[in-house]
């Protein structure tokens, strides 16, 4: 039986499209109880066991045989020999995609990340010390595909940003014909290679809410980390909400997006296949197209007809489009625009012959991809721009992963003789308005009079 993909269509002047419209978008990021209760097991056995516990969940899960945690390490030099092991057309588009995204993020740490102070008119100081964090740990996903990429846009921000230490984890399950078997498990080459070229510290073949509650509570062979980042599965996004608080952590994805604001310049193949690049990675993500012109839309059904038999994920594209996908006819393109800010999505292109038109007015995506040319997969690999976005309307209070996730800032206060005079008066008023005298005292002993400061010995 053939295979067909067939968004929903909605109609923005139709009478009953607020309704389908908030259907098709509803997403439930609630986790299945069972879920919960399992991460909440192994975080806890991690915590009290270690390495141990670490042993057995990875032998449980990956089917990896280890007979201590130390085996479950990547040496620098197995990841050295892994770069040097890839085909030079890879190992170059490799270092060419590090490069951009290195440079991206060294101007943005140049324009938010750096230390600043000023001395007011009475000589007190204020100001902001901006410092990397000492130790992050990366979560590089590894069940169903291997992302070197995650590991380029997770690693180079915190290395550009000053971090010491960068641990990854990525899961290397062991399998024979799809059933898991206990063996040393299967290490892409690309995903070492990255970490290699990324300046990745440490490496652990330990993945799930094993290796997150590893990472956040440290055992005898891996260290404890002060944030985490990097997607995973539903064990990995529940195992990191749970530590939240003992460690940072990025954010908790969602399944990818992607929409598409459309005037009907771009080829209808184009648009077609960037709605697919969302569709493939799994059946939950979601694929939209806004714009104005029927016409346009009936060629975008057509080529996603035409183009889907080719897709070797096509089953997995089809059930994404079939189930969360949507082809919206807007008014105007000013319209798709209003929508767009109500989605919020993580990936937003703007196909249109004059992109920057349009984008003044959309306020919140996670990324915004301008032009016919800028198709969304430049980003998710080498136009340099992080990829690790937010999901799920989040775009509209968070932003996409960067230098500053990586770093952390401490206000820098210095007074004066002077400047305390006016400060602990005003300080001492408000204290003992809030009732608390020995904040007000403690200002108040600073004003003149003073006694002279001791000499120290």
């Amino acid at each position: 039986m053939a295979l067909h993909a067939k968004p929903l269509q909605l109609n923005t002047a139709d009478a009953g499209f607020e309704a389908a419209f908030a259907a098709r978008l509803h997403w439930s990021a609630d986790t299945d109880a069972a879920i919960e209760q399992r991460v909440a097991d192994i975080l806890a056995d991690v915590q009290q066991r270690g390495d141990a516990a670490v042993l057995d969940y990875t032998q449980r899960f990956d089917g990896l045989q280890a007979a201590d945690v130390k085996d479950l390490e990547i040496t620098q030099a197995e990841l050295q020999a892994a770069l040097d092991s890839l085909p030079a057309v890879q190992r170059e588009a490799l270092q060419a995609a590090a490069a951009r995204v290195r440079q991206y993020h060294e101007a943005q740490k140049k324009a938010s990340g750096e230390s600043w102070s000023y001395r007011d008119e009475d000589g007190t100081l204020l100001g902001q010390k901006v410092t990397p964090l000492d130790r992050v740990g990366i979560y590089v996903p590894g069940g169903k595909a291997a992302y070197p990429s995650s590991v380029l846009m997770n690693a180079i921000p915190a290395h550009v940003a000053g971090v010491q230490e960068i641990i990854m984890v990525v899961p290397t399950p062991a399998r024979r014909d799809g059933v898991v078997v206990p063996s040393q498990g299967v290490r892409n080459p690309l995903v070492l290679a990255a970490a290699c070229v990324a300046g990745v510290s440490r490496a652990f073949t330990v993945g799930g809410a094993q290796a997150v509650a590893a990472l956040a509570y440290g055992t005898a062979t891996i260290p404890k980390v002060d944030k985490i980042t990097g997607p995973g599965n539903a064990y990995v996004a529940s195992a990191k909400k749970r530590v939240f608080g003992t460690v940072g952590i990025d954010m908790i994805a969602g399944p990818s997006e992607i929409l598409v604001l459309a005037d009907g310049t771009t080829p209808a193949d184009w648009v077609a296949m960037d709605l697919f690049s969302q569709a493939e990675h799994d059946e939950l993500a979601q694929s939209i197209l806004l714009c104005p012109d029927a016409a346009y839309i009936a060629e975008v059904q057509a080529a996603i007809d035409r183009l889907l038999p080719e897709m070797p994920r096509r089953e997995i594209i089809a059930k994404s489009l079939n189930d969360r996908g949507a082809l919206i006819l807007t008014r105007t393109m000013e319209e798709a625009c209003a929508i767009s800010n109500r989605i919020a999505p993580e990936h937003l292109e703007v196909s249109s012959r004059d992109p920057h038109r349009w984008e003044p007015l959309l306020r919140h995506a996670g990324a915004i991809f301008l032009g016919a040319f800028t198709s969304e997969s430049l980003g998710d690999y080498c136009a340099g721009p992080n990829h690790v976005l937010p999901t799920s309307g989040t775009a509209r209070f968070s932003s996409p992963l960067g230098v500053y996730d990586f770093q952390k800032r401490s206000s820098l206060i210095e007074v004066s003789e002077a400047g305390a005079q006016p400060l602990g008066r005003i300080a001492a008023e408000l204290a003992y308005g809030e009732g608390l005298q020995a904040h007000a005292r403690a200002a108040e002993l600073r004003l003149n009079p003073v006694p002279p400061m001791r000499e120290t010995k």
